[in-house]
């Protein structure tokens, strides 16, 4: 990794080959070029992003990513988390201040929505470690395992998170809940000051953790905070192969524009995207 000591804010997107639900993820292509690729324009093309690269456990994904004018680095297979491994990129990035896990499977995040997440941490120094939720909008969601539910208090601090449909509405049904109440999703994305992801990834995994299967509950379980802040924007996160689908519906609508649009990847040695 060759980045300057006066690189403030890297972008790290956690990529491994083997998920459960989809193999071979990162590599499924989007309008002829991998998810992988897609995913790391647009990190780079958020303005509070000085740099990207990707920390991968598959020379296929580091390879594509190469190949397509980025950075990757090598990660073990057997590794606890995303942001666990992230952490395993950032040891070498001694002077960088922020670190920010976006997803690998998040092809149409806005850049805006991934500045929305930098921004509190750098003009809050009390925060540590900040995420994404937005407001769930039907039952669908709210009863979807694979979009975690948030439970904020009134700062903006993350109380709890589950693949359950919380909080319980009693007495109402669970459209009401949804009209009535600020039912949240959450995002995965995270930005972490460095020194706290490294201590985040030194910590013990903890029940909760381990029960939901969801990273977060460590930073909470732990005694710390986590910051979240509510976005109006939308993404779709490839989940499953027919989410696959829909994000090629939408790139297939939309591919002239983002064409246009197109930025080179920032921080990188390696030719412009």
């Amino acid at each position: 990794m060759s980045h300057q000591a006066g690189t403030r804010t890297v972008a790290i997107i956690p990529a491994r080959y083997g998920s459960q639900r989809f193999p071979g993820k990162p590599l499924a292509l989007l309008a002829g070029r991998p998810m992988i690729v897609h995913v790391m324009e647009r990190a780079a093309s958020a303005h509070l992003v000085d740099a990207v690269l990707v920390a991968t456990d598959d020379e296929r994904i580091a390879s594509a990513v190469r190949s397509h004018g980025g950075e990757a680095v090598m990660t073990p297979a057997d590794v606890r988390s995303g942001s666990d491994r992230i952490a395993l990129a950032a040891r070498a990035l001694t002077g960088t201040e922020f670190i920010v896990n976006v997803q690998g499977d998040e092809p149409l995040i806005p850049p805006a929505m991934i500045d929305e997440a930098i921004r509190p941490l750098h003009e809050d120094p009390s925060i540590s470690a900040g995420t994404l939720v937005r407001r769930i909008r039907s039952v669908a969601e709210l009863d979807n395992p694979n979009l975690p539910k948030a439970l904020l208090d009134r700062s903006g601090r993350c109380l709890y998170f589950s693949r359950a449909a919380v909080p319980y509405g009693r007495g109402i049904t669970p459209e009401e809940l949804i009209a009535t109440f600020p039912v949240y999703g959450h995002i995965g994305l995270y930005v972490f000051r460095r020194e706290f992801l490294l201590a985040f990834a030194a910590m013990t995994q903890t029940p909760l953790e381990l029960a939901e299967q969801l990273e977060q509950l460590r930073i909470l379980e732990h005694g710390h905070a986590l910051h979240a802040v509510v976005t109006e924007h939308e993404s779709i996160a490839v989940d499953t192969p027919g989410d696959l689908e829909r994000v090629r519906a939408v790139f297939a609508a939309e591919l002239p524009r983002r064409h246009e649009r197109s930025e080179p990847v920032k921080g990188d040695h390696r030719p412009a995207l």
